[in-house]
């Protein structure tokens, strides 16, 4: 009512009269549904009809404070704490202000004056928790957490966050006692069940996760996270069809996800139904275009059934989201060669080099097309490259000596061959493979016999 013969009042410019309550009631309700410009309107109102209410001034505060007037704030706040030192709020808003000033000590400080003087310590404890975590210092954060059960057992937020504070100080085994000494109080409470099943699973414990999460589906069945969690634990249980079941469930209970598709993809996929993958890596990006590594998924799957034109297209679509991603380029290195387009192949192998991928086989990849194009220099300078890491290997030495061969260098040639033979001579047989006319040259089969003669 009060609030209709407010908003009434604004439309006639007639100034009606409204007690304390019924104004801290419009201000309150404009401030929750985020109309802030009549919540100002009603403050100033308030103030004017109420002049000495401390509560309208403190709304006053926190309006300053949403709107980042935090000088004003300040200075008002100061006027309240003369005439009411002992107002909890005064506190709570002074934590306020040094939290968002970056001023977290200052703000547990004005917390802990505030939990001196307030009836309703539980908000006062969960913001002193929350500016614990600001400053990282996870043991304390979680005391106040705990303070917070002990406020009310019921508080699932303070839960969840003793259980974050647990895992940022990787204290899985201290989080499930304290999680089971939870549940022995509240054995039907879905959310322990469910934080319990979680910390089993980072313990690799899957079939104690699996319980877990059984019972927090038993409980809540419409818990959408306590079904995903089941059926990612029932993956690593490799019961992939028992994990779709659970997946479908998930998008039963709530707007189809991407995450769940893809998911669902990936155990078709190990269970070698790939019809059945590619549907869902399909609804996946459907449903987020965006998602690159659903088009990664169907890459895959098309280049191993050696489908390379659309492994191409789909590998593109993920490169077209995600540029930075040197496991894309590396498989859009690998299609262009299954597809003979070998300058397209030795962009995909420097744009990998170029963000840094310094594996092996990058280097190799790149030296090969190189070779097979010709450009023999370029191939020795990626191998002295991939010498400078990878130190004592019996590859590289032995494709340099083909490549200082094929350019008339007959002395770095030899050179590097001996090298290969002192790491590996067995392996010398990769010149036959990369440069056979090399191989079955007669001075190069004269150094492989001499030395395997010298060494027996």
């Amino acid at each position: 009512m009060s609030l209709t013969k407010f908003e009434s009042m604004l439309k006639t410019n007639n100034i009606f009269f409204f007690d304390l309550v019924e104004f801290e009631e419009i201000i309150i309700h404009y401030l929750d549904v985020g109309k802030l410009a009549l919540a100002k309107k009603a403050v100033k109102l308030g103030l004017e009809q109420h002049p000495q209410s401390v509560d309208l001034k403190l709304l006053q505060v926190e309006i300053y404070v949403f709107e980042d007037e935090l000088d004003k704030a300040s200075v008002l706040l100061k006027k309240i704490e003369q005439i009411e030192p002992t107002n909890d709020e005064v506190f709570i808003q002074k934590a306020t202000i040094n939290s968002k000033l970056g001023h977290h000590k200052e703000a547990i400080i004005n917390l802990e004056k505030a939990l001196t003087f307030t009836d309703d310590k539980l908000d006062v404890l969960s913001l002193m928790g929350m500016e614990y975590l600001y400053l990282d210092q996870f043991e304390d954060a979680r005391i106040s957490f705990e303070q917070c059960i002990i406020e009310d057992f019921e508080d699932y937020s303070a839960l969840y966050n003793i259980v974050y504070c647990f895992d940022m100080e990787k204290k899985h085994e201290q989080a499930i006692t304290y999680l089971d000494n939870y549940i022995n109080k509240d054995p039907y409470c879905e959310v322990a069940w469910h934080q319990l099943g979680r910390q089993y699973y980072i313990l690799r414990l899957f079939e104690k996760a699996l319980t877990a999460f059984d019972y927090a589906v038993l409980i809540d069945e419409s818990f959408v996270g306590g079904y995903l969690e089941k059926a990612k634990t029932l993956e690593e249980l490799e019961r992939y069809q028992e994990a779709i079941d659970n997946y479908l469930i998930s998008l039963e209970l709530d707007d189809p996800t991407a995450f769940a598709y893809v998911r669902i993809g990936e155990c078709y996929e190990r269970l070698h139904k790939f019809a059945a993958a590619i549907s869902y890596y399909k609804k996946a990006i459907h449903e987020d275009p965006l998602l690159d590594r659903g088009w990664f998924l169907l890459t895959n799957l098309y280049y191993n059934d050696e489908n390379y034109q659309k492994a191409a297209y789909y590998i593109s679509k993920a490169l077209n989201i995600d540029d930075d991603n040197s496991l894309y380029w590396r498989k859009y290195a690998e299609i262009q060669l299954k597809l003979n387009f070998f300058e397209e192949a030795v962009t995909g192998f420097k744009n990998c080099l170029d963000l840094n991928d310094d594996a092996f086989e990058i280097y190799i990849g790149l030296t090969d097309v190189l070779s097979f194009l010709g450009e023999f220099e370029d191939a020795i300078a990626v191998l002295f490259k991939a010498q400078k890491i990878y130190k004592n290997i019996a590859e590289i030495e032995y494709r340099l000596a083909g490549l200082f061969f094929v350019l008339n260098k007959e002395k770095y040639s030899f050179h590097h061959l001996i090298e290969g033979f002192k790491i590996d001579y067995e392996y010398h047989i990769i010149l036959k493979e990369v440069f056979p006319t090399v191989f079955e040259n007669e001075k190069v089969q004269k150094r492989i016999n001499n030395y395997k003669n010298a060494t027996e």
